[in-house]
């Protein structure tokens, strides 16, 4: 079990989507880089707050995921902002386009993490919240929060 838990290593987390989406179901997707990009990902240079997914010509692809440039990298390094392609089963991403099609669902990158020495990215198809259960969630949080800071009052004293 530990060697398992060594090999997953976390680059980058999108806590905007948990924030913005009910996630419904998640997905791992591989996904394709060049050499300098893994380098860079391998020092933690990642962000996919901004970032959003599409299917188009049955691939998957990734939009505005920043992977900075690799310091070493000179003349080998790609657009930051490139489009990248994510690898995926044809049957997920068939399954994925008719869910898509469905009202209200989208695909968010979750996650973009290292699995032994391959780089993978968890997707998740989600349905945008609305404002009042965003508002909903908040009190749930501060409400959590409010009973763990009178639990822990009345342990101290």
């Amino acid at each position: 079990m530990a060697n398992e838990a060594s090999k997953f290593r976390l680059i980058a987390n999108n806590k905007k989507a948990r924030h913005d989406y009910f996630l419904e179901e998640t997905f791992e997707a591989g996904i394709e880089l060049h050499g300098t990009e893994v380098k860079s990902l391998r020092q933690g240079h990642c962000s996919i707050k901004e970032a959003f997914i599409h299917i188009e010509n049955g691939q998957v692809i990734i939009y505005g995921m920043h992977v900075s440039p690799y310091e070493k990298g000179n003349i080998f390094n790609k657009d930051p902002m490139r489009p990248k392609r994510l690898l995926m089963h044809k049957k997920e991403i068939m399954r994925l386009l008719g869910k898509i099609k469905e009202k209200g669902y989208t695909l968010v990158p979750v996650q973009v993490y290292f699995k032994g020495s391959l780089v993978k990215v968890e997707i998740a198809l989600a349905r945008g919240k609305k404002l009042y259960d965003k508002r909903q969630d908040i009190a749930k949080k501060d409400a959590r929060r409010e009973a763990e800071r009178d639990f822990k009052v009345r342990n101290l004293g």
